[in-house]
């Protein structure tokens, strides 16, 4: 379950045209720098119940990465909370958690560690990992040498090598070939039969359809609308 309530995040933005921190420092003391406010999110409240998978759309900049990193406890707010139960699995940034020095094998076992799996556990799924991945023949080259679809594959299969009870996925079913995006669409699907809660942007609307319940639509840091998915989607396609 997740229950986001009045969220807002602000940044602080400089005009000026600093290049070193002694000018900075100098137009600082001099109280010469100009600040503004930029509302990147404003007064977002949304619940999304247990095994539900909700769809985020809205155009580049409406403020769904910042959301999702918010949730993800990556970000905190400046106003406003954000109430899980469950433990996450966030797909945010694509290979966020490797270490491109190291083998897909070291890889494994790194993010593993970082999602919260033990040696021992991953050592038992390691096999399952490997094969869902497409990798066998890969697995220990330097994943600097993988492309970016590789390291989608495998990035993936490790997040979900177990069922959590959120997972929160950023265009990850855009990378990769159609037959791997139809093959994580199924395993997205198995952990939602499952009881999965799924948190889902992407800027493809025929994958939202398919796989969301329910969707919200962000514009300029605020929800535009949010309701039923073909509802909210014929809505955003009008406008786009």
């Amino acid at each position: 379950m997740i229950k986001v309530s009045n969220v807002s995040m602000k940044y602080i933005i400089t005009h000026d045209r600093i290049q070193s921190l002694k000018e900075f420092t100098v137009a600082f003391l001099k109280r010469k720098l100009v600040y503004e406010e930029f509302w990147a999110l404003k007064g977002i409240s949304f619940e999304v119940e247990k095994g539900e998978v909700m769809g985020i759309i809205g155009r580049n900049g409406a403020g769904k990465s910042t959301l999702l990193k918010i949730i993800s406890g990556i970000l905190k707010p400046t106003e406003g909370s954000v109430q899980l139960k469950g433990n996450i699995v966030p797909m945010l940034e694509l290979g966020s958690g490797f270490d491109y020095d190291l083998t897909g094998r070291e890889n494994i076992f790194l993010n593993g560690s970082i999602l919260g799996y033990s040696e021992r556990f991953l050592k038992g799924k390691f096999d399952e990992i490997v094969e869902f991945a497409e990798l066998d023949k890969f697995i220990d080259v330097p994943i600097r040498n993988y492309s970016s679809g590789m390291l989608m594959r495998l990035a993936f299969s490790i997040a979900t090598v177990v069922e959590p009870d959120i997972l929160i996925v950023d265009e990850i079913l855009a990378v990769g070939d159609e037959a791997f995006q139809s093959k994580s669409k199924a395993r997205m699907l198995e952990l939602m039969g499952g009881g999965t809660t799924v948190l889902f942007v992407s800027h493809n609307l025929d994958q939202i359809r398919e796989i969301c319940n329910r969707v919200i639509w962000l514009d300029e840091g605020k929800i535009k609308m949010t309701g039923e998915t073909q509802q909210v989607c014929d809505a955003y396609r009008l406008q786009s």
